[in-house]
């Protein structure tokens, strides 16, 4: 096994066991609280019970400072339609709702309405704002979408968008010969083909997503490329309990590993047909949601 597999799966099996991997960061960089901001035993019997029912979670939430954890209880909130469209977000009542202070508060909001999910407007007030405004490509909403009661139109949106994108990255990609990813590549093949026979589905599901976001990142179109976190966070909420592809097979694999050659040989066509299979959704393949990923 290669060292580059080995480090693969001993950092999957720290994320599958909750610890964090060496040098992990939270989503959201900002510093952990002082000890009077965390949160603790809330009070939840109070006049907002959507408030009070979601913020029992967040105590559960792992891997996150303050702020992430508020950005992604509110966030699930909006986007599952629990807090509608204009619905005003009172900072102090939120403060009270999670115990914790204005500027853990203030800074969530911020980041909810760089989203698009929330406006923030003098004498008006924090509001939540209609889907037609949010950033339906940012990582965080397509994963909220895909665990909430719009889970169906996110996967289905999602596998239009990378019918979209990959094939045509795929065949860009065979014009570009770029050594060092595609060896990138052959060995993310390797990783999958190890791993499948190990069974070590999360390594296998890291070296998918690690496979499709280079292939998009050497196709040599910035606008794509600027859109491989989005193929990303898709292959990670949509599709089966492993893949946006097809659950880990051999079939899989050949798919993967015809692309790989397909960009050695410079064929385009060749790298754009074996997407185009590696894509193609199986009728009688269930495709179930899985739970919600830990932080």
């Amino acid at each position: 096994m290669s060292t580059l597999a080995h480090t693969m799966m001993t950092a999957a099996r720290s994320a599958d066991s909750g610890l964090a991997s060496p040098g992990e960061l939270d989503r959201y960089p900002y510093a952990e609280a002082p000890a009077a901001d965390r949160v603790g035993a809330p009070v939840w019997e109070g006049a907002d019970p959507e408030l009070g029912r979601v913020s029992r979670r967040a105590a559960g939430s792992r891997g996150r400072g303050l702020h992430g954890q508020l950005v992604q209880q509110l966030g699930q909130m909006i986007v599952s339609g629990d807090l509608g469209a204009d619905r005003p977000l009172v900072p102090e009542e939120i403060g009270q709702r999670f115990e914790v202070s204005r500027t853990v508060v203030r800074e969530s909001l911020r980041v909810l309405e760089a989203k698009g999910l929330v406006s923030a407007r003098p004498n008006v007030g924090t509001r939540v704002r209609p889907v037609s405004d949010w950033n339906l490509l940012d990582p965080d909403i397509i994963e909220w979408r895909a665990f909430g009661p719009q889970r169906d139109d996110q996967r289905r949106e999602l596998s239009e968008l990378r019918w979209t994108i990959e094939p045509l990255a795929a065949r860009l990609a065979a014009g570009h010969g770029r050594e060092d990813i595609q060896q990138r590549l052959a060995d993310m093949v390797e990783i999958m083909g190890h791993t499948l026979s190990q069974g070590d589905a999360l390594t296998f599901a890291r070296a998918d997503v690690e496979f499709h976001s280079l292939l998009i990142q050497v196709a040599g179109n910035r606008m794509l490329e600027h859109l491989s976190g989005i193929v990303s966070s898709a292959l990670q909420v949509s599709g089966g309990p492993v893949t946006g592809c097809e659950r880990p097979n051999e079939t899989s694999l050949g798919h993967h590993a015809r692309i790989v050659a397909a960009l050695a040989d410079g064929d385009g066509a060749a790298a754009e047909t074996a997407m185009r299979q590696l894509l193609t959704v199986h009728p009688e393949v269930e495709r179930v949601v899985p739970a919600p990923r830990e932080h």
